[in-house]
């Protein structure tokens, strides 16, 4: 991609989300510049600030799918990367994909999920792939984590 193109989709992008999230450039810039270098970002702040709003209206803006994570204490592995799971007619197993599998993943309240399940959501961002059982499986291209985590002393 150009520079130039690169820089009107910025703009297009900017121009949508801003109809319906105000003040939010500074955030969007950061949003459109880690997903066109392949990095990944995390949004901090109190609840109730938009940040999963942003986030969906992004995905929106550029027109690709979006899905959302929420982590919890007891969340495995296999809720967002997925599993294998018995087929009755073919009498084999067969791979379930989860949430992972989309082209924004917005991972809400990182902070709260497992270790395990953090150690999952490396591989992916880095390798942009994931394991389940002896299966390796590419992810969606483009493949961009947003990641949200609510401060100490807030939540």
């Amino acid at each position: 991609m150009k520079p130039d193109d690169a820089l009107k989709i910025k703009e297009k992008v900017i121009r949508e989300v801003s109809k319906y999230y105000i003040n939010g450039e500074e955030a969007l810039e950061v949003l459109f510049a880690n997903l066109i270098s392949e990095g990944h970002v995390i949004l901090e702040g109190s609840q109730g600030l938009g940040k999963t709003t942003l986030a969906k209206l992004f995905s929106q803006a550029i027109g690709v799918e979006f899905k959302r994570i929420q982590m919890t204490s007891d969340l495995l592995p296999s809720d967002i990367l997925g599993t294998l799971v018995w087929d009755l007619e073919k009498k084999e197993f067969k791979i379930r994909k989860g949430p992972i599998f989309s082209n924004i993943v917005l991972i809400d309240e990182i902070n709260r999920a497992p270790p395990r399940t953090q150690s999952a959501l490396l591989e992916a961002m880095q390798e942009k792939q994931v394991t389940i059982d002896v299966n390796t499986l590419e992810l969606p291209d483009p493949f961009f984590v947003i990641a949200t985590e609510i401060p100490n002393d807030t939540g």
